[in-house]
């Protein structure tokens, strides 16, 4: 298994990793173990736009066509007349 140093960690960081540590009933190395790998469980499913998302959500009923993504524009209100 790999080891991780992490240095320069305020006394205030540590103090409050311990106090959630006993919180849950696990030593602070595991807790932090815990905390680690919950943060990045989800990195495993891949980072995919939400047009992507959507189009696989999507693709069983037909409606694959490609979404268009707008990045860098402002969202505006629908308008009903």
């Amino acid at each position: 298994m790999a080891q991780l140093l992490v240095r320069k960690m305020p006394d205030a960081v540590k103090a409050r990793l311990a106090r959630r540590a006993r919180k849950h009933g696990r030593s602070t190395e595991d807790e932090v173990r815990h905390i680690l790998a919950n943060a990045v469980k989800d990195d495993d499913s891949g980072t995919r736009s939400f047009g992507a998302r959507m189009r696989r959500r999507f693709a069983g009923l037909g409606l694959a066509r490609p979404f268009e993504e707008l990045r860098g524009h402002v969202a505006k209100p629908a308008r009903f007349a």
